[in-house]
């Protein structure tokens, strides 16, 4: 059985709620909040899969508990080689849609240039936004959350993402 990881920053409440929501729905996972529990880099280490969590802010930047941590992946450039990878987060489509959900697509870039496998893409269908720095192609390269514009729809896009992944990810 495949060690989880769920590790997430979250300013609003928004990207700790699915982070939540994931842990329920995916046995064994571990939440680990940025902000109160993550001690470095090294502790990626400790899991075969990583969910990375976290909202987009300003020019489409990560939330603020990741800024360090993705300085420190991005210079020590550890082997992240074999370790599962999928990105969620929450974002404003409507008033921030030029930079919508960019932050996944920037730590995307990151963990995949260390060495980690992608998974989870979804669906930009249903979300109305100008730019992404997380689109590719037809999907964004993580599961959109906007809990401002289409809260009603948070719920059932986490369960279907979760089981998405357990289908990808062989969970």
């Amino acid at each position: 059985m495949s060690k989880i990881g769920i590790f997430f920053g979250s300013s609003s409440g928004v990207t700790r709620s699915a982070a939540e929501l994931l842990k329920a729905q995916l046995e064994g996972a571990e939440l680990i909040d940025m902000e109160e529990d993550y001690d470095g880099i090294e502790q990626f280490e400790d899991f075969d899969v990583l969910l990375i969590g976290s909202s987009t802010w300003g020019q489409g930047d990560p939330q603020r508990d990741w800024v360090d941590p993705l300085y420190e992946l991005d210079n020590e450039r550890p082997d992240l080689s074999g370790k599962k990878v999928a990105f969620f987060g929450a974002g404003d489509q409507k008033t921030h849609g030029e930079h919508f959900l960019s932050a996944l697509g920037k730590m995307h870039d990151i963990f995949v240039s260390l060495g980690a496998d992608p998974y989870g893409y979804a669906s930009t269908q249903s979300y109305d936004y100008s730019f992404s720095l997380a689109q590719r192609g037809e999907k964004f390269c993580g599961l959109g959350i906007d809990d401002v514009n289409q809260e009603e729809l948070t719920k059932e896009r986490l369960i279907g993402w979760a089981s998405q992944l357990k289908d990808e990810m062989q969970l």
